[in-house]
Parts: C-alpha cells; sequence; structure tokens
C-alpha cells in the first residue's frame, strides 16, 4: 500500500476530485495549507501598491490505494491538476506499513 500525498492549486481541486472520481478512488482527505516552492512566493500589485505573498494557499489531497494503482492514480493528478504554470503543485508518495479500519477492525488493504 502507499500514501499518496498531493499538493496542488485551489482552484484544480473540483477537476482533481472528479478525475479521481472516475478513476474509482472516492476515499481521500483534502486540508487546505500555504507553502511555497522555488520561487520563494509571489508579488501582486494592488491599489498601485506591490506586495510580496511569502506561502501561496494550496490544498493537500492525501488517499492510499493498493500498490499496483499509484502510477494510475498519480498520472491521473497530474493531467487533472497541470496548468503548465509555475506553482502546479508536487506529489510525493510514501509506503504504508499498516491500515485499520476503526469501525470494523478491518486491516491493511481490507481497510482501504
Amino acid at each position: 500500500m502507499k500514501k499518496i500525498e498531493a499538493i496542488i492549486r485551489p482552484e484544480k481541486l473540483q477537476d482533481v476530485k472528479a478525475a479521481l472520481d472516475k478513476l474509482g478512488c472516492v476515499g481521500m482527505t483534502i486540508t487546505e495549507v500555504k507553502g511555497r516552492g522555488k520561487q520563494g512566493g509571489i508579488t501582486q500589485q494592488w491599489r498601485g501598491r506591490q506586495y510580496h505573498i511569502d506561502l501561496i494557499p494550496k490544498i493537500k489531497i492525501e488517499l492510499v490505494v493498493k500498490t499496483k494503482y499509484v502510477d494510475k492514480v498519480v498520472n491521473t493528478i497530474i493531467e487533472s491538476a497541470r496548468t503548465g504554470n509555475t506553482g502546479d503543485g508536487k506529489i510525493f508518495v510514501s509506503s504504508v506499513e499498516k491500515v485499520y479500519r476503526v469501525r470494523t477492525g478491518d486491516i491493511n488493504e481490507d481497510a482501504i
């Protein structure tokens, strides 16, 4: 089992959710986060003044999938979240040792 964490633009959340729903991945956790990458934030202008925004609002999607589905899920997220511009996000994949379903006591793949 693998945990996929995707950091994406907030405006792409609905597109990513719809694409994952079509794939059959409906269980996920969504968190509003802030962060920055190589660009170190952005500079915007408002009412004639420039403002440097150090931390950019993003959305973090977390889901656990069977190992055989990782590439398909990651490619789906990339295709539906990509704009081609700086700040499109990152995807992290890590191993999951155990999963427990609290309600039933199911373990590992039965609990996904």
